[in-house]
């Protein structure tokens, strides 16, 4: 009983420094697997990047069969806007079940909450013509492009028998389509496929961490000071701590510091992996610090500010294991 308490009295000390310092929290997006409703988007929450618990009891935070052609979504990511109340949200439209060569769109989602969005399906064969071959459409992912003032939204396709490639478009005006026609965005010296590109921007450049294939199923690294520019330096060596083969990796900064975090999919064994960085290129493994009470899929975290972690809360119920409830963080202001 005396640890118990002792833990609560951490939490809520931890709680009321995080709200006095507008310290963020941080919000997890992801799916869960490859049948029924494990192709979902789902939330879970952390005071400090490292011990992150499942909102709304680990279920759906928004009905994949609303929001999409297939009936099921993958590989979330959140991006908060250049305004710093809007967040953009997009997702492979895409049920496994139907093959890894089934899917065609993507869906764009808009909310000013995290918790109602607006959403929009990208056809890909309907938006663009020149579609007959086109095999699958995977893992969107959006950043503001600071050269041309839009949202860049990039993607995998692999069309034929040609390799997976990937793309870009910008988002229209109120991030409900894409406008004009998508480009290849980096392109592999090797020529080998690569997908589940993700950019952070850091001292001037994009790094970009992508996932290679055929040669290895690991997270190699490319940079670049023009995202629209072809021009990619790319880092031969693989990124990721482990033999096995991963996917899905995403990049964070860990608030109040220089460091990164640098996180992926162990897809074959069920797990995921995290890695410290304070350089974008030398990592270390930092699983021994990590907790979930669920077991994620390829997913993105962002920075909350505490009144959207409450709202979070309000909204899906506050996990037991946080050991304090919503109410609380509104007496600890």
């Amino acid at each position: 009983m005396k640890r118990l308490t002792s833990f609560f009295v951490l939490f809520i000390l931890g709680i009321t420094t995080m709200l006095q310092a507008q310290q963020p929290a941080y919000l997890f997006a992801y799916f869960t697997g490859d049948s029924g409703d494990k192709e979902a988007v789902r939330y879970a929450v952390s005071l400090d990047g490292f011990n992150y618990r499942a909102l709304n009891n680990n279920e759906p935070v928004i009905c994949s069969k609303k929001i999409s052609i297939t009936g099921g979504v993958r590989d979330p990511f959140v991006l908060r806007g250049e305004d710093g109340k809007t967040f953009y949200m997009v997702l492979t439209d895409m049920v496994s079940a139907n093959g890894w060569d089934s899917n065609r769109a993507m869906v764009m989602l808009k909310s000013d909450n995290l918790t109602d969005w607006t959403s929009n399906v990208v056809n890909i064969p309907e938006r663009y013509a020149g579609q007959e071959d086109l095999k699958r459409v995977w893992a969107p992912q959006v950043i503001f492009d600071k050269e041309a003032g839009k949202y860049m939204v990039y993607w995998s396709m692999k069309h034929g028998d040609g390799p997976d490639i990937i793309y870009y478009a910008y988002a229209n005006s109120d991030f409900t389509d894409l406008e004009g026609d998508y480009k290849p965005l980096f392109l592999p010296k090797d020529g080998k496929p690569c997908i589940d590109g993700d950019i952070v921007f850091k001292d001037g450049m994009y790094h970009m961490f992508y996932k290679t294939e055929g040669h290895g199923n690991g997270i190699r690294k490319a940079t670049t000071a023009s995202l629209s520019s072809g021009k990619w330096n790319e880092s031969p060596e693989y990124k990721q701590q482990t033999t096995e083969s991963v996917e899905g990796s995403a990049v964070f900064p860990l608030a109040g510091t220089d460091k990164y975090i640098l996180m992926y999919d162990i897809y074959m064994k069920g797990k995921y992996q995290f890695c410290e960085t304070v350089d974008l290129d030398n990592f270390k493994v930092i699983d021994q610090d990590i907790s979930m009470d669920f077991h994620p899929r390829h997913g993105s975290i962002i920075h909350i500010s505490p009144e959207e972690l409450q709202q979070l809360l309000n909204k899906y119920g506050t996990p037991a294991e946080f050991g304090i409830s919503s109410s609380d963080i509104t007496s600890a202001e």
